[in-house]
């Protein structure tokens, strides 16, 4: 890259206006990119507060509807379900992700038959549903990775049939993309896609996500030995490579901004969409420095995003999004 010299060339004259800045801007966020992460919880009636991510709710289903409704208006295309398990109901198995009829696919009816035009994201992993916080089941102290895969499989074709248009596997287990792929396939569900978690990180970022869901206390020991080491890189081009040989249709780096450069890396090496997941731990930070009145909230939430679009992402979970299509509709 050659750059011509001063004075002849004075690279602040692209800064001049806002209207050159657009012009020449080298990436852009759309309300195309943002996927919007909400809770459902069971009960009537109820909109609870997550203490630890300010202006983030979990929402009983009769509420679900009218709490989706403002942001499909404002352009969102996206959204991703979280269940909240009762702890009544959540066991050593994860048996709950078997039924048909648990929070997630009622919720998933509800949402469908509300906005047929919007996306769908499901989850699929067994911390919702089991009594110990894991991913998968336990056999002697270890979460097996094969005895996971009949739990999760059934719990994908689940939400498949229940109107999930994208299954999002978050467990990490070896194997789930393919075993997932094979059955959708032989039930004909041969459209139903598979955002792979792919990378997906032993963060400390996480903290607030498993207060919302209500397995943050449940959490037994952590989860190293099947989410990845941060340390590493080179091991998620592995992942991203076994899944997209399994079937995987997208891919997505977890948490975002701090493997702001494993995404680059996915982007480029595998040319497939490519997903961030603004974790819970980010927002929360964001929120918390800009209620002490520290930063802008809407400038900071806006500039780390378009950090996914610039690291090479194709779109982002993030619980801004809603505040994100607002501010892109002004003009922000």
């Amino acid at each position: 890259m050659s750059v011509g010299a001063y004075p002849a060339t004075r690279l602040r004259r692209n800064r001049f206006d806002e209207a050159t800045r657009r012009l020449v801007a080298e990436h852009r966020l759309s309300v195309d990119d943002l996927i919007w992460p909400i809770f459902v919880i069971e009960g009537e009636g109820l909109v609870t507060e997550v203490a630890s991510m300010p202006g983030v709710q979990r929402v009983s289903l009769d509420r679900l509807e009218a709490h989706v409704a403002p942001a499909v208006a404002l352009g969102i295309r996206a959204i991703a379900l979280f269940p909240v398990t009762p702890p009544d109901i959540r066991d050593a198995e994860g048996s709950e992700a078997r039924n048909p009829d648990n929070l997630m696919c009622r919720a998933a009816r509800i949402l469908k038959r509300a906005f047929p035009d919007t996306l769908l994201v499901g989850d699929v992993a067994l911390d919702p549903y089991t009594d110990h916080g894991h991913d998968g089941v336990i056999r002697n102290d270890y979460v097996h990775n094969d005895d996971s895969l009949d739990v999760l499989v059934a719990q994908a074709l689940n939400q498949a049939r229940a109107g999930i248009d994208i299954l999002a596997p978050s467990d990490m287990m070896d194997g789930r993309i393919g075993a997932i792929r094979t059955s959708l396939d032989a039930e004909g569900l041969i459209d139903t896609r598979l955002m792979s978690y792919a990378a997906k990180y032993a963060s400390a970022f996480y903290g607030p996500f498993r207060d919302a869901l209500g397995s943050g206390g449940l959490l037994k020991g952590d989860k190293k030995t099947y989410q990845m080491d941060p340390a590493n890189t080179d091991e998620a081009l592995r992942e991203v490579a076994m899944d997209l040989a399994e079937g995987a249709d997208m891919v997505m780096v977890k948490p975002g901004l701090p493997y702001l450069d494993v995404i680059r890396r996915v982007h480029e090496r595998f040319g497939v969409p490519t997903f961030a997941y603004q974790v819970s731990g980010e927002y929360a930070m964001i929120m918390a420095a800009a209620g002490q009145g520290w930063i802008d909230r809407d400038r900071a939430a806006m500039e780390s995003l378009l950090a996914f679009k610039r690291a090479g992402a194709a779109g982002i979970l993030t619980y801004f999004a809603p505040l994100a299509a607002r501010l892109l509709r002004e003009g922000g």
